[in-house]
């Protein structure tokens, strides 16, 4: 079922919540430009074998509120914990995909990882994100053309060719944030940095990147993994940026053995 969480800025947040009843909780942030269907292939399975899946759409994506202002990392990582607080979550697994790989990381130096027991980043933007020339070419293309800009995303998104429809479904995807928030969100991609962060991490982590990923290097994983106490990296032999898709049975089962 679906329904809104109110912030404290006054922002409904859209959250999609599948088996309320199931007796372990996974919440799922999506990364830049899409929303919490980037998970669907998780929650297609997950629920069956008991997990409570809850996914977020980030404020000025999908079905949240579009509001002018508000996406740096501390309001969005402050929203993450409002959903949290707000349904009284305890013990979860928070996976953040992307830009919300850093945002998690925010969240859990912010807010001292409340209600999280394990984390996973997933190919995340993080520590940092963006580099100035990539931000300044996607933010040109988004100015003025984003249908273009999102066809040009989907391309390096992935390690394999999607078909035709798949792209398609992408950039719809993508086409449901505002312009506003997309742009606001590069800059955010490109000035924000999460490595003073990482120290303040003390639960369990997974780190998982494809090793073909074009969007954030694989090399990313391993500061991570050397700034992370008690994480380890599982790399995606087969995957992009992408590897809920790409490799969406692996990726489902290296979760489950990790929750467990």
């Amino acid at each position: 079922m679906g329904y809104f969480v109110r912030t404290e800025s006054n922002v409904n947040l859209y959250v999609e919540d599948l088996n309320p009843e199931g007796n372990r909780t996974i919440v799922f942030v999506h990364g830049w430009p899409l929303n919490h269907h980037l998970f669907e292939y998780q929650y297609n399975v997950l629920p069956e074998m008991g997990f409570r899946c809850i996914g977020i759409d980030q404020r000025g994506f999908g079905k949240s509120d579009k509001p002018w202002g508000g996406y740096d990392y501390n309001r969005m990582a402050d929203d993450i914990w409002m959903v949290i607080q707000t349904l009284q979550l305890q013990n979860i697994t928070l996976v953040g995909h992307s830009m919300a790989g850093a945002i998690s990381i925010r969240y859990m130096a912010r807010h001292n990882g409340y209600g999280v027991s394990k984390l996973v980043l997933v190919d995340a933007a993080a520590p940092t994100g963006f580099t100035k020339e990539t931000a300044a070419q996607l933010f040109s293309k988004a100015s003025n053309d984003r249908p273009n800009m999102l066809e040009d995303v989907a391309d390096i998104f992935f390690y394999k060719n999607t078909s035709r429809p798949f792209s398609e479904w992408f950039i719809r995807m993508g086409l449901e944030a505002g312009s506003w928030s997309t742009l606001k969100t590069i800059i955010s991609l490109r000035d924000e940095n999460v490595a003073p962060d990482l120290a303040q991490i003390f639960v369990p982590t997974l780190i998982i990147h494809g090793i073909h990923d074009q969007v954030i290097p694989f090399s990313q994983s391993h500061i991570l993994h050397q700034s992370i106490r008690n994480s380890y990296v599982i790399p995606f032999k087969y995957s992009g940026h992408g590897p809920v898709w790409e490799e969406k049975d692996k990726f489902n089962q290296e979760l489950v053995n990790f929750i467990r």
